[in-house]
């Protein structure tokens, strides 16, 4: 299967960087849009946590859940181009990748729950630790870059 993609090979890679970074914008967007949501909850603003509720559900509908499909389907078409499935040797740095693109999803996933105990007035974090958790995409996409460019 390697190599099946052929000369389209750099536009999917091309599409697959693009919707990296949509889905990166939105995974930096909805952890903020909590902690201003949680911010709005704890201070009795029911209106604007309202308003939070709105901007969180058009964001996950609109940018955060296509672009993640995106990223998975072109990723993995990519991922199969270059042998992953035919069991080509020196991809140990694509497997960290796969890995941590899957946390990453598994966060993504994570923030959507989140979002949902705050529409529902549940929440079960402190702001700090919230804040905290909001640097997760930052680092896992730092580390993601490092395997994709030096190939450790």
């Amino acid at each position: 299967m390697s190599g099946w993609l052929g000369a389209a090979y750099d536009w999917v890679k091309a599409a697959h960087l693009i919707f990296v970074i949509f889905w990166m914008a939105g995974l930096f967007m909805l952890p903020r849009y909590l902690v201003y949501h949680q911010e709005a909850l704890a201070a009795g603003r029911s209106d604007e946590a309202a308003l939070w509720v709105e901007r969180e559900g058009k964001i996950r509908s609109i940018i955060l859940t296509p672009a993640m499909i995106v990223v998975w389907v072109l990723g993995l078409a990519l991922s199969a181009n270059i042998g992953l499935f035919d069991g080509a040797g020196g991809l140990g740095w694509l497997h960290a990748k796969l890995l941590l693109v899957l946390l990453l999803s598994g966060y993504h996933g994570w923030a959507v729950g989140y979002a949902k105990k705050l529409a529902a007035n549940r929440p079960t974090l402190q702001g700090k630790q919230l804040r905290m958790l909001n640097e997760i995409p930052a680092l896992a996409v730092t580390l993601i870059v490092v395997l994709v460019i030096v190939k450790p």
